[in-house]
């Protein structure tokens, strides 16, 4: 199927594994050439040589901190006028008890999951308006619809950026611009493998008991492949989901849209 993406450009942020590199994958398959940015130089290099290399399409590399006002502006100025903004904080979080989140570790969450993702929408959105052509997504996680204890400063953090572009995105939809929020459930990533040995080792279990336990959440009875949600991110971004902004829960193989 062709998306109609060919020729356009697109940031991707914590692009070098996961489901960053996933969406990457997805949109340079489109022939979109791609900024892509994470911490580590060398994965961050590797995976943007494996792309350039299957896909022929034109990758630039920024290692920078996406959660800092300085690595912002080293992607911004690399990207220039761009068609496509995939935000992806890459961060992770440990449980924590409300009791002992702290003021500073509240505006710690606040920075990297909302404030970063909306300067860079903020960035971008005016020259997509001006083109009559915008795709933004946002990462987020499934848990924002069922929320779970001890993350109550990532949901604070997550629900205050979809509450944001929920509003943001009737201004924009007129210009042919969309904002989606991507909220990801359980895909077979590093990350999703890290986390699932600190919740075996902070429950005092295995790690095998604890993913028997996760697959027997999920209805397709497996972990999703990451694939599945790059290739969703590239709908998402099409040149016929103009008419799509809105929260989007993928997991083990579902999708489910919910409208703003």
């Amino acid at each position: 199927m062709d998306l109609g993406l060919k020729g356009r450009k697109a940031i991707v942020s914590a692009a070098s594994r996961g489901l960053g590199l996933a969406a990457a994958r997805s949109l340079a398959r489109e022939g979109v050439s791609l900024i892509m940015n994470a911490r580590s130089a060398e994965a961050l290099e590797k995976s943007a040589a494996d792309i350039r290399s299957e896909f022929g399409v034109e990758v630039t590399t920024v290692a920078a901190d996406f959660n800092s006002a300085e690595g912002r502006k080293q992607i911004l100025d690399a990207a220039g006028d761009v068609d496509i903004l995939v935000n992806n904080p890459g961060v992770r979080q440990v449980p924590t008890p409300y009791a002992k989140i702290s003021a500073e570790d509240w505006r710690y969450w606040m920075e990297t999951h909302f404030l970063s993702s909306l300067e860079m929408i903020t960035a971008v959105a005016p020259g997509m308006q001006a083109r009559k052509f915008g795709r933004i997504v946002n990462m987020s996680v499934s848990f924002i619809k069922f929320p779970q204890v001890g993350f109550a400063h990532s949901h604070a953090a997550r629900l205050a950026l979809s509450g944001a572009v929920a509003a943001m995105v009737r201004e924009l939809m007129p210009d042919n611009v969309t904002i989606n929020t991507v909220c990801p459930g359980l895909f077979d990533t590093d990350a999703l493998h890290t986390n699932l040995h600190g919740h075996a080792k902070r429950g005092n279990t295995t790690y095998e008991a604890i993913v028997e336990n996760r697959l027997s959440t999920c209805p397709a009875g497996r972990f999703a492949d990451p694939s599945e949600c790059g290739d969703l991110i590239a709908f998402l971004c099409s040149a016929q989901s103009g008419f799509m902004s809105g929260q989007n829960i993928v997991n083990d193989g579902g999708v489910y849209q919910g409208l703003f």
